[in-house]
């Protein structure tokens, strides 16, 4: 069980249809069952259009504000490469950890040609985000065919740095999910977890 005193934040990051927000709804769900006081701000971007979608998750015993201020996250998840490159600022540099799935997606400046996807993304990230897990979600949901559930891959990886118990998370996706797709995301909840720790 976690410290109640200390407040944890995790900024969560990717594109519209990588299922940021329900990342984020099963995340508070697990902090709140465990009686912690839960903050949750979202930014949805251009969504709709493969845009950038961030959301706050801040809990702990008393918390007062949804933000989280630059350079203060403890844990950053992001599910695109280049969005964790886009928003490595809010990690805290020296005690923060980045987990992150290198599946790229194009923004819509790519896809106009206005800029390239960039090619240096590991190379700046080793800079800014020392402690960093690759963890290839999207890749790994293909293989169980079950694409949808990237973000339950990653809420995996995230929980074994996490104080909560697995029963915790499998209680919220079974609350979560309709029964014919409980089985398929508790299963990739544990391939999540396997991934970070491998």
């Amino acid at each position: 069980m976690p410290q109640k005193t200390k407040t944890t934040n995790i900024f969560v990051a990717g594109v519209g249809g990588q299922g940021i927000l329900k990342f984020s709804n099963l995340l508070c769900e697990v902090a709140m069952n465990a009686g912690l006081d839960v903050k949750k701000s979202e930014i949805h971007g251009m969504a709709q259009r493969g845009g950038s979608v961030t959301t706050h998750v801040r809990f702990g015993e008393r918390v007062y504000s949804p933000l989280i201020p630059q350079g203060s996250a403890d844990y950053m998840v992001s599910m695109e490469h280049l969005e964790s490159l886009r928003h490595i600022a809010f990690l805290d540099k020296k005690k923060g950890k980045l987990i992150y799935d290198p599946y790229e997606i194009a923004p819509p400046e790519v896809y106009t040609a206005q800029r390239e996807y960039p090619g240096d993304i590991e190379e700046r990230l080793a800079k800014f985000a020392p402690n960093r897990i690759k963890v290839p979600a999207f890749e790994k949901a293909l293989e169980i065919k079950n694409p949808r559930a990237q973000n339950v891959i990653m809420l995996g990886a995230l929980s074994t740095l996490l104080d909560f118990d697995d029963a915790l998370f499998e209680e919220v996706i079974k609350q979560g999910f309709k029964e014919k797709f409980v089985a398929s995301n508790i299963k990739a909840f544990k391939l999540g977890k396997e991934l970070a720790k491998g």
